[in-house]
């Protein structure tokens, strides 16, 4: 009893169980408790709770609303990128020309590299030499034409007399097609001012002649310096697994459109010059100017070599009519040896494409960008052929 009565007075008495003091809670606002809540993932807070919502069903991707929307866009965009490409249609061509050029005289520089020459200098002896070409042909054929033209003038009152001679070729091919009747509509009466708006056209056709031909000469300079920076940067745009084979047949093709610009380079000038040796052999007028008319109308394959020939079997008529048979025959047996002598051999096989897709690439390049799309569509068709080829081929023959 003394025991409890000690502790009973020096110790402190101790609260019953269950009866221990919490410490009191914070007071907090309500915009407090708002600034305390920690966000998780989905908006939620650290309670779980959601401020401002529950998240709604995901959009539905198949829901008529939105495929509507899909395809008008898609629509939308499609004809804004055709209607940008009709608007630049005529640039696009001055490019595409000047890049066709550019890999035709490419495997001059890569050649010139490969003799341990700098690309810087490589490139400068190929456009050096290739302005010393065209230079040194312009200086010899424009005096012979200038020659030629003023004869052409001084002959022309004969050509007018003939005209009016029923008993001659030319006189029956005036009555037959009226020539001297439309040449005097021409130049008389009220077709002054048409006489007048068509020189202003052709000086117009001229001048934008020029612009295009220097357009074309610097993009093709700009696109030769920076050609292994360009394809660089397309072999980047491919996948890494699948860049060694695109690298391959881009490769391929390269080669084929240099080999092809080069072998119908060579072609054409055989060309004009044998049509100048057989006109100068029989005494046609004007062998120089038609000559380099044949050089120039080749580079178009397949249809070029014949609109040629026909012209100059009219010129050839002005001589006589069996030398404009000869000038036919002439030609004739030329189309046979370029397509079956002359191009195989120095071509080879580097453009492998079958005659009938020749053809048929010629008339549809023809029919879609003129003669630069005749030029450029057997290089085209050599392309997507290797691409049937190496490509879609193997895919469906797995299929």
């Amino acid at each position: 009893m003394a025991d409890d009565s000690a502790a009973g007075k020096g110790a402190t008495p101790r609260a019953p169980a269950g009866s221990e003091r919490r410490p009191e809670p914070e007071h907090t606002t309500p915009a407090k408790r708002e600034h305390g809540r920690v966000p998780t993932a989905g908006g939620e807070d650290a309670r779980g709770e959601r401020p401002f919502g529950r998240l709604g069903r995901p959009f539905d991707r198949r829901s008529p609303f939105f495929v509507g929307m899909s395809g008008a866009a898609g629509v939308a965009v499609t004809y804004a990128l055709i209607q940008l490409i009709i608007s630049a249609r005529d640039v696009l061509v001055l490019i595409g020309l000047a890049m066709f050029l550019a890999i035709g005289l490419n495997p001059a520089v890569e050649w010139l590299v490969r003799m341990r020459l700098p690309r810087w200098a490589a490139l400068v002896g190929v456009i050096l030499g290739t302005l010393g070409l065209v230079g040194g042909f312009l200086a010899l054929a424009i005096p012979t034409i200038v020659e030629q033209a003023g004869q052409f003038a001084k002959d022309a009152p004969g050509y007018l007399r003939s005209l009016q001679d029923r008993h001659s070729l030319l006189g029956e091919l005036n009555q037959r097609f009226q020539i001297q009747r439309r040449l005097t509509e021409l130049v008389s009466g009220g077709a002054g001012v048409s006489l007048a708006g068509g020189l202003l056209g052709a000086g117009k056709i001229v001048l934008s002649t020029a612009a295009s031909f220097l357009i074309v000469c610097v993009l093709m300079i700009y696109f030769l310096a920076d050609m292994p920076r360009i394809t660089g940067t397309i072999y980047r745009c491919v996948p890494s697994s699948r860049r060694p084979r695109f690298v391959a047949i881009t490769e391929e093709i390269l080669t084929k459109v240099g080999a092809y610009v080069l072998g119908n380079l060579i072609t054409s000038v055989i060309a004009g010059v044998a049509t100048y040796l057989w006109l100068e052999a029989f005494g046609v007028p004007y062998p120089v100017l038609l000559g380099m008319f044949v050089a120039l109308v080749d580079l178009v394959p397949v249809v070029g070599s014949t609109i040629a020939g026909v012209v100059v079997c009219l010129v050839a008529l002005t001589v006589s009519f069996p030398v404009a048979l000869a000038t036919l025959g002439f030609y004739i047996a030329y189309r046979f040896l370029e397509d079956y002598l002359i191009v195989p051999k120095i071509m080879g096989k580097a453009v492998d494409v079958p005659g009938v897709v020749t053809v048929l690439a010629v008339l549809i390049g023809g029919a879609l960008l003129g003669m630069i799309g005749a030029l450029i569509a057997i290089p085209v068709a050599a392309a997507l052929r290797l691409l049937l080829r190496e490509i879609a081929f193997p895919r469906l023959d797995r299929s």
